[in-house]
């Protein structure tokens, strides 16, 4: 039987009780109203109309008028049209012969006395038959309501309990099936696919049910058929990672261990076998590289581990794990496409690489040292050749020389900035911190690149703030950086020009500056001027150098505690400029 059947069926049942409930309190009503328009009807008149020929008597003395033998005949016979009771008939025939007799002319005033008294007493008569008669109706009607309220409770009180067993009863008939369909989504969800519904009734929850359990049938063939795959993708995943040379720690999003490869374990000494699965903070209690690497303390730059009594070079990488989110929040108004779920710190290992740039550096500083010597002879040899003791030289020999000794110079300013760079790269840079007057450094370099900017015509503006403080910083290494500035300045500054050297103080910084009004450089170069080996593309009028001057100039600086810039643009020209702390 389907549902709509079931439900038509039990408020029909229940439309019926309510039916005949209305219908039984309706006829039991009914005869109570009745019973009191019987007695309202019948003896109330009878009372009335004996009344009214009791008040002729009293207000009239016999023999009566002819309006008042009317007014009395007229009462009398309604109340001859009026018996209901037993023995009122007979007393209204006494009544009506009683009246006959004061309506005959010449009756005697002893004889009209007695008919007075026998028609007073005829009327008593008759109220009390009819007095009675109320009375008995009465506890008639009494017993009637009395009747009628018992079998109305009974029939309500059935009522009742019907519709109360039926409002018990019959809602579980849907919310037991809905239910048990609650409960088995809820166990589907917990991917419990084993989960089977049983409706014996032949109805839509039944229907329902044979799908649920098709859909739980066809969740579980798919849960063991993807199972094997997902297994065997998984231990090909920890097989790849375990073989890894490099340390992978893996961690969920509640700070758990997913996976640690044996080359993490020999790293950071682990002594547990199987850590997968314990928090995270229980292994950084007692090792301090772990809580390093975790908390990302070492980051930014390369770091040493001893393994195996050798040291090592590592560069900690991360990344963070994302899934799809398939969970989305009921008041999320937009589903996010992935939440996270942990991540994954990498130790690479770059000792090999590490021991290739010392062997690089070493070697450009091996090789800058040993072409110095050469160098500063071929300078002496340039110097004998200029000199007119020696012998003279015509004009082409000496265009001759003056090239070589600039090329020559060059020569020898970069195997200079070989060495620099040697020293930076090493670590072996000595710094000798000196409190300085700014306009000392100035001096310094200005010093420096004065002949130069004679020889192009470049006039140099020194301009600087009034009261500057000191600054302490190693002079030799600042006056370097500044002269960089200067010489790239002259260098790309067209003749007749000028170069603006600017310090001023900003806050707790002290700021040198160099502005050259050569053409500027294009906005896409300015990010990487400061990256070692990269040179601007010039139109070939400026010689360009080792690509590594200002690279130096920005490690001598941020070493100092101080930063470094510029700003240029198209045709206007460019501003180098480095901030030093100032002494307080």
């Amino acid at each position: 039987m389907k549902i709509k059947t079931k439900l038509r069926l039990g408020f029909g049942f229940l439309f019926a009780v309510v039916i005949f409930f209305g219908a039984l309190s309706l006829f039991y009503i009914n005869e109570i109203a009745k019973s009191s328009q019987v007695i309202l009807k019948d003896n109330y008149e009878t009372l009335r109309y004996i009344r009214e020929m009791r008040r002729v008597l009293d207000e009239q003395s016999l023999p009566l008028n002819k309006a008042s033998a009317d007014k009395f005949g007229q009462s009398l016979l309604k109340e001859r049209n009026n018996i209901t009771e037993t023995g009122e008939r007979e007393a209204v025939e006494r009544l009506t012969a009683a009246f006959s007799k004061i309506t005959i002319p010449g009756t005697t005033a002893t004889q009209l006395e007695a008919t007075e008294r026998q028609i007073r007493a005829t009327l008593m008569d008759i109220e009390d038959v009819n007095m009675r008669a109320i009375v008995r109706k009465h506890a008639a009607a009494q017993a009637s309501v009395q009747k009628t309220t018992v079998l109305l409770g009974f029939a309500g009180t059935i009522t009742f309990l019907i519709l109360f067993s039926f409002s018990v009863n019959f809602p579980s008939f849907i919310s037991g099936p809905l239910r048990k369909l609650q409960e088995g989504i809820s166990e589907i969800s917990k991917k419990n696919y084993a989960t089977r519904l049983d409706f014996r009734q032949d109805d839509e929850f039944a229907d329902v049910a044979q799908a649920f359990n098709n859909m739980a049938t066809r969740l579980r063939e798919w849960e063991n058929s993807n199972l094997a795959t997902v297994l065997s993708e998984k231990r090909r995943i920890e097989a790849i990672i375990e073989q890894m040379q490099n340390a992978i720690i893996g961690v969920n999003e509640k700070q758990e261990i997913l996976f640690i490869n044996t080359a993490a374990k020999k790293i950071l000494s682990l002594q547990d076998d199987r850590p997968e699965g314990k928090l995270i903070s229980e292994l950084t209690r007692q090792n301090d590289l772990l809580r390093s690497i975790i908390n990302e303390q070492v980051k930014a730059k390369p770091f040493k581990i001893v393994v195996d009594g050798k040291e090592s070079h590592f560069q900690l990488q991360t990344r963070k794990i994302s899934v799809p989110n398939m969970k989305p929040a009921v008041t999320d108004g937009i589903n996010l496409a992935n939440t996270p779920a942990g991540k994954v710190y990498i130790l690479e290992n770059i000792t090999e690489f590490k021991e290739r740039d010392e062997a690089k550096t070493n070697f450009i500083a091996t090789i800058s040292h040993e072409l110095k010597t050469p160098i500063s002879s071929i300078r002496l040899s340039l110097k004998l050749l200029n000199d007119q003791r020696i012998g003279p030289v015509n004009e082409e020999q000496r265009q001759l020389v003056h090239h070589i000794e600039e090329d020559t110079n060059r020569l020898l300013k970069i195997t200079s900035e070989l060495l620099e760079l040697s020293q930076v790269e090493t670590g072996n840079i000595q710094l000798n911190f000196v409190p300085a007057e700014p306009a000392q450094i100035v001096d310094y370099a200005i010093d420096s690149v004065k002949f130069q900017a004679e020889q192009k015509g470049v006039a140099l503006e020194v301009l600087t703030d009034a009261n500057l403080p000191k600054v302490r910083v190693d002079m030799e290494k600042t006056a370097w950086v500044l002269v960089n500035f200067l010489s790239n300045a002259l260098r790309y500054s067209p003749e007749k020009s000028k170069v603006i050297i600017r310090v001023t103080k900003h806050g707790q910084w002290v700021e040198f500056s160099v502005k050259d009004m050569g053409k500027g450089i294009d906005e896409q170069f300015q990010k990487r001027l400061f990256d070692r080996y990269f040179q601007v593309p010039t139109d070939g009028q400026n010689k360009s150098g080792s690509g590594l001057g200002l690279a130096i100039s920005k490690d001598f600086i941020e070493v100092q505690q101080g930063r470094i810039g510029l700003e240029s643009a198209l045709g206007e020209g460019s501003r180098f400029y480095f901030l030093l702390p100032a002494i307080s």
